[in-house]
């Protein structure tokens, strides 16, 4: 075991005492203390091949997935209409989340141009980027920006971008009393899903709390800084583009057409960038840290690795390679489980890899992961849902 494996068999049995569920799992709340290694040490122990970037390669990931987008879309518009009515209405369903499974993965593709993993060539990686977020209808500049600052203070209760946790007391009144009712735990997970990404985008749901009204289409957003401006303008652009295209189609096929071919699978890809941005942050193991204990190494270590089965492939390992990706989100996915495991030795205990299914996951974080608390006098706070 590494030297994240030198926590002291005392404080290790004290964090699996606190770490059990109400319903009964056990698990391993992540250390609190400093890690006893910095990320110079963690970057020694990669491969240097890892962050290496390599154009003919990144393409041909990319080509791959645009070919079987492609293949799907051909077999919507061609053999499914052929099929016998009752086929049919198997056979849309199907394509509607293969579809919107590969085009996930086209869109980690083009969040990899974000974090310049794509090539060695900033300026293509912007332009592929715009491009494909475009594609899937999505402000790239403005999720850069955004998203940027949530690899820059993940677990910050004050400055992270993304699902930053409430204490307590700044739940709704009712809360406590609909918290056990599992219709509402049902269409509260059910909005997210469908609702979530387009509520975020314009409304920073589930976001930073802003002093005043923060929208990613909004150059002028408390979000982004002057110099960022312009190039939110330009994703406004791309977006607007896409959208203007979609209505030619509609005026030409018609609305329903748009939808069963575009328009769900568009929706299945929403769906799992919610999913998988939520649980990869929300986990009853994971802490938050105010700003008088926050620091940049433990709070990228604050995320979860889970494994999807064959998704983590189509997915290009953006799953069970998460905690990496906050360390080194310079990596390229395919070095990704490499450096993956060459890490995990000097992280020890602070690894963390969650094999719950998903389902049960989605569950277990909407029932148990309701608000923050403080359990002593330190700035750490953990996921809790008693009343």
């Amino acid at each position: 075991m590494g030297a994240g494996g030198r926590m002291a068999e005392k404080e290790r049995e004290k964090q699996e005492l606190l770490g059990r569920t109400g319903a009964g799992t056990a698990f391993q709340r992540s250390p609190m203390d400093k890690p006893p290694f910095t990320l110079g040490q963690i970057k020694m122990a990669i491969p240097p091949h890892c962050f290496q970037r390599s154009l003919v390669k990144s393409s041909s990931y990319l080509v791959h997935d645009l070919v079987i987008v492609a293949a799907l879309l051909y077999a919507a518009l061609v053999w499914i209409p052929a099929l016998p009515g009752m086929l049919q209405l198997g056979a849309w369903p199907l394509y509607w989340v293969a579809q919107g499974c590969i085009m996930f993965g086209v869109w980690v593709i083009a969040h990899e141009c974000g974090h310049h993993a794509f090539s060695d060539y900033p300026l293509l990686d912007d332009i592929v980027g715009l491009v494909l977020h475009s594609w899937l209808l999505v402000p790239y500049f403005s999720w850069k920006h955004s998203h940027r600052r949530h690899h820059s203070n993940t677990g910050s209760l004050e400055r992270d971008e993304v699902f930053v946790p409430r204490p307590k007391e700044a739940l709704p009144w009712y809360t406590p009393y609909i918290h056990d009712n599992p219709v509402v735990h049902v269409v509260l997970i059910v909005v997210q899903l469908t609702l979530g990404w387009y509520m975020y985008l314009p409304l920073n749901t589930w976001g930073r709390p802003y002093p005043r009204f923060a929208c990613h289409f909004d150059p002028y957003s408390p979000i982004y800084n002057d110099r960022e401006r312009a190039q939110i303008f330009i994703s406004d652009v791309g977006v607007l583009a896409v959208s203007f295209a979609m209505l030619k189609l509609v005026s030409t096929f018609g609305f329903w057409w748009v939808v069963r071919v575009y328009g769900v699978p568009l929706m299945i890809v929403n769906a799992w960038l919610v999913l998988v941005t939520y649980l990869h942050h929300t986990h009853p193991a994971l802490p938050h840290y105010d700003s008088t204990e926050w620091d940049w190494l433990r709070g990228a270590l604050a995320t979860m690795d889970r494994d999807y089965g064959i998704l983590n492939r189509v997915f290009h390992n953006i799953t069970d390679t998460h905690i990496l990706h906050h360390l080194f989100s310079n990596i390229p996915h395919y070095h990704a489980m490499e450096a993956t495991k060459a890490i995990k030795p000097i992280l020890g205990e602070y690894y963390q890899l969650d094999a719950t299914p998903l389902a049960k996951a989605t569950w277990r974080e909407a029932k148990e992961c309701l608000y923050i608390e403080r359990e002593d006098s330190k700035g750490i706070f953990w996921y809790s849902n008693k009343f």
